[in-house]
């Protein structure tokens, strides 16, 4: 029997002419809502999709196939209270925009407040979100979906989609296609043919690996490592280059998102601690050996076969703390652990 989302709305006359998806952020959050996109894509190849985006996210979507319109928002200047009547008018305009498209089916993904009023303010006839939506998004819906807690972020979404009536078997990443290398991106790749990628940054503290150690690992491969990031990332890709005894090469804070994705592409294999990068790899199928603290893998690990997840026995792993006082779950990875899967998976001797 087919799964429907619940809720007096949720039936469409026919399939959708026009469907919205609200997914603005983080990085991997959008990474794992690809699979999503392709269900709904194969359920209703027709349709027109249009995507709600955060302002410097954009990248992982530009030129898709599967969608025909990416509405850009800059939620972080919303934040700022400086920007507020810059912000209320940016918000009507959005608002405005979303309602004028005359959708037949909006979905949040999000999950929050704000991409509720997104999704409300379409006036599609189905709005379908999570029913543990947080701060009241789930309000905002004619069908809920319970997507669970204990479940990987790709199947939650999936979830949504089983709602709607789509098959979610076999479901792909579908990225953007690369058609060709970009400058500088292209030229490292052509000069180092094979090589490995390092991501030593993540957005909390406490699921960073030493730099030092990945500068170590870097320093005993027989492959060029390239350690990428954003800006803030550039102090500790710093310590790693150093640490590699000249074996590693950083590329944080200058690539952008599209360069980033064709550097990934062309990767050997990735060694990551639980970041956005790290979803990115398993998107296209590069092998990521993935080191993770205080996150869990079932939830967030890279999803797909071939990849390597590596944890300490600390008991209080996973405590899903954004700062601690001992990051003994961290820690109690060694080198020597990391480089026997590495060495394991590159077949060195």
């Amino acid at each position: 029997m087919e799964k429907r989302a619940k809720g007096k709305g949720d039936r469409m006359a026919g399939p959708p002419k026009r469907i919205l998806i609200v997914k603005p952020s983080s990085m991997g959050d959008i990474v794992h809502s690809l699979p999503f996109l392709n269900a709904i894509k194969s359920c209703h190849p027709k349709s027109e999709i249009h995507w709600v985006v955060a302002k410097g996210l954009e990248g992982l979507l530009e030129g898709h196939p599967m969608i025909d319109e990416l509405i850009v928002i800059d939620k972080d200047k919303w934040k700022k209270l400086g920007k507020a009547s810059e912000t209320v008018r940016e918000i009507r305009k959005l608002l405005r925009e979303v309602k004028h498209k005359r959708y037949d089916l909006a979905i949040d993904l999000q999950g929050l407040f704000r991409s509720g009023i997104i999704t409300m303010a379409t006036g599609a006839p189905v709005r379908v979100g999570f029913s543990e939506a947080r701060e009241g998004g789930w309000l905002f819906y004619t069908g809920k979906v319970k997507g669970g807690k204990d479940i990987h972020a790709v199947d939650r979404y999936l979830k949504i989609a089983e709602s709607l009536g789509c098959i979610t078997d076999n479901v792909i990443f579908p990225f953007p296609l690369i058609k060709e290398d970009m400058g500088k991106v292209g030229e490292i790749k052509a000069a180092l043919k094979d090589y490995v990628v390092i991501v030593p940054g993540a957005r909390w503290d406490t699921k960073i690996w030493p730099a030092e150690r990945f500068g170590k690992i870097a320093s005993m491969l027989p492959l060029k490592s390239l350690v990428i990031g954003s800006k803030t990332d550039e102090g500790i890709a710093e310590k790693v280059v150093h640490a590699s005894d000249g074996n590693a090469v950083s590329l944080a804070g200058k690539t952008n998102i599209r360069e980033l994705m064709e550097i990934m592409r062309g990767a050997k294999l990735v060694i990551s601690n639980d970041s956005g990068p790290m979803h990115v790899a398993a998107g296209f199928n590069v092998p990521v050996i993935a080191i993770f603290g205080p996150t869990s893998p079932a939830l967030t690990g890279p999803y797909g076969k071939g990849h390597v997840v590596l944890r300490s026995d600390a008991e209080c792993s996973p405590c899903f703390k954004k700062s601690c006082g001992n990051l003994k779950c961290m820690q109690g990875i060694s080198v020597a652990i990391v480089y026997e899967k590495i060495r394991s998976r590159l077949n060195i001797e």
